[in-house]
């Protein structure tokens, strides 16, 4: 099965079960957050750059003051795709080139 959702620049991005499987079986922690994961590409609070060409959004949670990183690729002008998706609190944003905020 495939998740399409549109991202900030619409363009549609790509969830298979396989990344789904990926991510959760590296990053345990994300496992019940599957929806969580899709709305923080369409609704971010921010997204900056990533490593070659990747983008990543960033929703914080109000639960745990961590952000939820999703990273995925857009590849065209109608084409992308998850990478992987990670909590975290490391983020230092005054330190990464922010290419969009809420």
């Amino acid at each position: 099965m495939v998740d399409v959702i549109k991202s900030k620049n619409d363009i549609y991005i790509r969830m298979t079960d396989e990344r789904w499987f990926h991510i959760i079986e590296n990053h345990d922690d994300v496992a019940g957050y599957y929806d969580d994961v899709l709305d923080t590409i369409e609704n971010p609070d921010f997204i900056i750059k990533g490593y070659k060409d990747a983008l990543i959004a960033l929703k914080q949670q109000s639960s745990n003051k961590k952000y939820l990183a999703v990273v995925y690729k857009e590849i065209g002008e109608n084409d992308g795709f998850v990478i992987t998706a990670y909590f975290t609190s490391k983020f230092k944003l005054e330190k990464e080139e922010i290419l969009w905020k809420k």
